[in-house]
């Protein structure tokens, strides 16, 4: 959304990448490949598991977020932003007090959704040896050779993580729901029914 080329070329090209390719490939490019790259100009270089996968998480999970937040934006009226203008207020004020808190309710059911991807997506740095819930399913799979019943607690534990994180976004997206507070707001009778 930036009015410069460059900065609008540069954020473009971010998101169609991390968006555009699967996220387990972004997951090795960043725990094999950087280190790689590092190691080829001549220093030493590894990265911890830990910090690999949020590196990765965060990249992709920030493309998606980055068009959640445009398209809220983007969907708010221009009057909006010509009537506050229109009263004296600088484009970051508008944007503070008038664009975002509407853009922001628009955005809540998206992030929520994203929210709930990333939370099943970290499954995957299983595969870089990350010993997240999936992977030390895995370990106690390899040891008990009982891969049904582990891999069913695996998926209810992570069916009850998402479930609570979906309520949690539901109670949000109710809470700042405009029609709910004008119906809490006392009614005020006509003067005709007071007489």
């Amino acid at each position: 959304m930036s009015s410069i080329k460059l900065v609008r070329w540069a954020a473009r090209a971010y998101i169609d990448f991390f968006r555009g390719t699967p996220l387990l490939v972004q997951i090795f490019m960043v725990y094999f490949g950087i280190p790689a790259l590092v190691q080829a100009l001549g220093f030493e270089f590894a990265f911890d598991r830990f910090l690999a996968a949020v590196i990765a998480l965060t990249l992709n999970c920030a493309a998606y977020v980055a068009e959640i937040v445009r398209g809220g934006i983007q969907s708010i009226e221009t009057g909006q932003t010509e009537a506050a203008q229109s009263m004296g207020m600088t484009a970051a004020q508008t944007m503070q007090f008038v664009i975002f808190p509407q853009a922001f309710r628009r955005m809540l059911p998206p992030l929520g959704n994203q929210f709930i991807s990333l939370l099943k997506d970290t499954s995957l740095v299983a595969i870089i040896g990350f010993e997240e819930l999936f992977r030390e399913g895995q370990l106690i799979v390899a040891e008990s050779y009982r891969p049904f019943e582990l891999y069913a607690i695996v998926a209810l534990i992570y069916l009850v993580l998402t479930l609570l994180s979906s309520q949690a976004f539901s109670y949000l997206e109710k809470r700042m729901n405009p029609a709910r507070s004008r119906s809490r707001q006392p009614q005020i009778q006509p003067a005709a029914d007071l007489i």
